[in-house]
């Protein structure tokens, strides 16, 4: 009845979906699969770094986050992006297992000589189209995304504010107007509420300005700031927030959106900013709202998952700390080779206004101007200095002879650069050996990575590797500058920014994932993951792989947690029949015994599927089934999964109502009872498990608990040692049964230390624990998250409890 009326509801709000609307007026393909399909939504948040993670958490920036960790067993964790930490090649590594794919966000292409930034079109296009020669598997296939540098397999139209294609415009041109007047409508509450949040932005894009201006800032670019900052605040986040809700209704198998503001706003202020941080509230409200929509999908079963692509270092700029550009200050520095390079700024690209794109030197040029350098000198390609964020490429620079190690020593101690790296032969990268020089002198990588990241570097031997082998791409410089090393007052900025991010620094290297505790890590060694463990994850959990596996534990075994779950036949309370979302509740909470009721064996109502022993397989867990109905080959009942080693003692079928004249038989009411009885040894000791589900009548009841308490069951002598009698009873504690039992069992409820009992199905207490006198109860958990409401039309109760040690006589 409870799942019944919840469908009911559940269609109703369907129709009335805008999403759903919207799906339809645009006329929007929608998924094929069924509705227990596995789906996943990938969120990005763009730029932050795990300690500010931390802090945005403990200053309550971000409640929903903090919800997802506390009550919906969610998992914050490391994750090492690689150098360079930029989205362009954590992306790339995430989309299709490429790391380094590209040197920096801005770098010279190597088959043109053209300066290239990855968000013009043909850029992102060239290096996809790169990426793809090699055969590589895009993760986005089938589904869409929002604000990628790369369409990563999705089809046209469904790669939103990508470079390389036109996202929403071809379905909003065959829209009818009718359709758009009828969509505007619908979702007039979300573009007014849109409305007040870009005025109210730009109030405070206004008096941010003034106070930038009052500091000393540039007052040109302190108001041209503030478009960007509304744009891409305020109104790309709620487009693409609404898109993603319709993605979910439309059942795509995978989506991806990156969340902006965070990332745009630490570059002008800096990451530790208060400037910076207010923007993580509209970023944890949208995640909040795209977790609702996933969870009220009904084509597909979702999950979602959060992650960061990289950090941001608090740095200052070059040109402020040294009072003069890169440019000028490297070709003074080089002055004395024979070449004797000039490496001045060129007129600025008027079109180029995006303050992470600004470039130092002849980092200015555009493709106009390398393209003319190029007429001017003929073959010869020209010396370009590309200055990024912490990394500065100086591309193909005449020597004239002069060893590479003093070019190095001299940018370091003339130009005041913390770190220059190059290649000891540049005709053989895959070989060479990487050098460099610092402060301290010369330096090889990745041999002197610890000694030169220092021991506040969460990543020092894998940051040394990247960078060596950054060296060795075919697009990076001949010599590669960065802005930090271990010893610096403050990493050092190539742009006029605040906060930056590319290098190889700290925070920069240090971003997180928010991920389901049920997902299996990679390898726990490490402490850390990488993007292509997400990638891989994710591939994983689309396959249907199953949840993380199972602690084993080894005897003596000194505290048990059991778990007692009626699974509903593995129909959730939203109709999707899923043992794989069962799967994942118990394998949340790492139980060492589950009893489990109401399981479909080969029956044609849940697609004829064995659901103990897929349950058993899911969660490498050993099985013992009852069953308590037998129909050809269909069956139905109770089993207990375990990873302990157990013997089976008993199963049967327990009394059923008594006969009377007269009486009618009712399938529900006279479905026949069960129980099914394991040994285990904990702590030296042998504790008995029963299992049971007991019938809907209170004078059944009472028979099958005087059963369970007869010779047959609890009484039997080879009942010994401890007992625990668990499962679904159809009764309340205060009721008759429950009284009956509590004459020989304690209810782990009513024993545990500073909890209150609570229900397990709707508010009343029906699946109960009852323990014998001997085993202390520690804990006692009855969670209600999103995923135990939906999986089940029961909570499943869980018991911690302490056996005590064998008393050898």
């Amino acid at each position: 009845m409870l799942s019944r009326i919840g469908l009911s509801i559940r269609r109703w709000r369907r129709r009335l979906s805008r999403s759903e609307w919207i799906t339809r007026l645009l006329g929007l393909s929608t998924s094929p699969q069924s509705p227990h399909a596995p789906g996943l939504i990938l969120i990005q948040i763009d730029g932050l770094a795990h300690p500010e993670l931390l802090k945005a958490l403990a200053r309550g920036r971000m409640p929903f986050l903090k919800r997802l960790i506390r009550k919906e067993h969610y998992r914050l964790e490391h994750m090492y992006p690689g150098v360079p930490s930029t989205t362009p090649a954590v992306q790339a590594e995430l989309f299709y297992g490429v790391r380094q794919a590209v040197p920096s966000f801005g770098f010279l292409v190597h088959e043109t000589q053209k300066l290239g930034r990855m968000y013009d079109p043909e850029v992102a296009a060239l290096v996809e189209k790169r990426i793809n020669t090699q055969d590589r598997d895009p993760l986005l296939t089938g589904g869409s995304c929002y604000l990628s540098l790369f369409k990563a397999g999705t089809k046209t139209g469904e790669a939103h504010f990508c470079p390389a294609d036109q996202g929403w415009g071809p379905a909003l041109r065959k829209a009818s107007p009718l359709a758009i007047a009828i969509l505007i409508v619908t979702n007039l509450w979300s573009l007014v509420r849109t409305s007040a949040l870009i005025i109210l932005e730009l109030l405070l894009s206004i008096a941010d300005c003034i106070r930038g201006i009052i500091a000393g800032q540039n007052p040109l670019k302190e108001l041209l700031f503030i478009p960007t900052r509304v744009a891409v605040t305020i109104l790309t986040r709620e487009l693409c927030t609404m898109g993603v809700k319709v993605d979910i209704t439309r059942g795509l198998p995978i989506i991806y959106i990156n969340l902006l503001g965070y990332d745009e706003q630490s570059h002008r202020r800096g990451p530790k900013s208060a400037f910076a941080h207010w923007v993580l509230k509209g970023i944890d409200s949208a995640i909040a709202k795209i977790w609702k929509a996933a969870h009220t999908s009904e084509r597909r079963h979702y999950d979602v998952w959060i992650f960061s692509d990289h950090g941001q270092e608090q740095t200052q700029a070059y040109e402020e700390l040294n009072g003069r550009s890169l440019g000028d200050a490297l070709s003074e520095a080089l002055s004395s080779l024979p070449s004797a390079p000039q490496i001045k700024p060129a007129a600025p690209a008027k079109k180029v206004r995006f303050e992470r794109a600004r470039l130092f030197g002849s980092e200015w040029m555009d493709k106009s101007n390398i393209e003319q350098a190029s007429k001017q000198e003929g073959d010869k390609a020209p010396t370009a200095l590309v200055a990024l964020g912490p990394i500065a490429m100086l591309y193909n620079i005449d020597l004239g002879g002069a060893n590479r190690a003093d070019v190095a020593r001299m940018i370091v101690e003339q130009a005041k650069v913390p770190l220059v790296l190059y290649l000891q032969d540049p005709k053989s990268p895959a070989s060479s050996p990487v050098h460099g020089w610092w402060r301290e002198g010369p330096i090889a990588l990745p041999k002197d990575g610890r000694k030169l990241m220092g021991n506040e570097h969460p990543y020092p031997d894998q940051a040394a590797e990247d960078m060596a082998n950054l060296c060795r791409h075919p697009d990076s410089g001949d010599f590669m500058m960065y802005g930090w090393c271990t010893g610096l007052p403050q990493p050092i900025t190539f742009a006029m920014e605040n906060g930056s991010h590319g290098g190889s620094g700290p925070n920069e290297t240090h971003a997180f994932t928010l991920m389901p505790e049920d997902i299996q890590p990679p390898d726990p060694s490490l402490g850390y993951w990488r993007p292509q463990d997400l990638r891989t994850a994710a591939r994983a959990y689309l396959r249907g792989a199953p949840p993380k596996r199972m602690d084993t534990h080894r005897a003596p075994q000194k505290v048990l947690r059991i778990m007692t779950y009626n699974v509903h036949s593995c129909r959730g309370l939203d109709g999707k029949l899923s043992p794989q979302r069962i799967a994942r509740v118990i394998a949340r909470y790492h139980p060492d015994i589950v009893a489990l009721q109401e399981l479909d064996v080969m029956r044609k109502r849940s697609g004829g599927l064995d659901q103990a022993e897929r349950l058993a397989r899911l969660l490498t867990m050993d099985l013992h089934f009852q069953p308590t109905i037998n129909i050809k080959e269909e069956r139905y009942g109770d089993a207990i999964l375990t990873h302990l080693p157990a013997r089976l003692i008993k199963k049967g079928i327990l009394p059923g109502p008594p006969a009377g004249k007269g009486r009618l038989f009712n399938p529900a009411a006279d479905e026949p009872r069960g129980a099914v009885w394991i040994e285990i040894e904990a702590n030296g000791r042998p504790v008995q498990i029963i299992n049971t589900h007991l019938g809907l009548s209170r004078t059944e009841r009472l028979r099958q608990v005087d059963a369970l308490l007869g010779p047959e069951w609890l009484s039997n002598p080879r009942c010994t040692g401890e007992r625990v009698l668990l499962g679904d009873f159809n009764a309340l504690p205060n009721s008759a049964e429950c009284k009956r039992l509590g004459g020989y069992l304690r209810d782990a409820q009513e024993q545990a230390p500073h909890h209150t009992p609570k229900g397990t199905f709707l508010k009343v207490r029906i699946d109960h624990i009852f323990l014998s006198a001997g085993l202390k109860v520690k804990k006692v958990l009855v969670p209600k998250t999103s995923l135990t409401r939906q999986a089940s039309d029961h909570l499943p109760l869980i018991v911690d409890i302490e056996i005590p040690p064998r008393v050898d006589k």
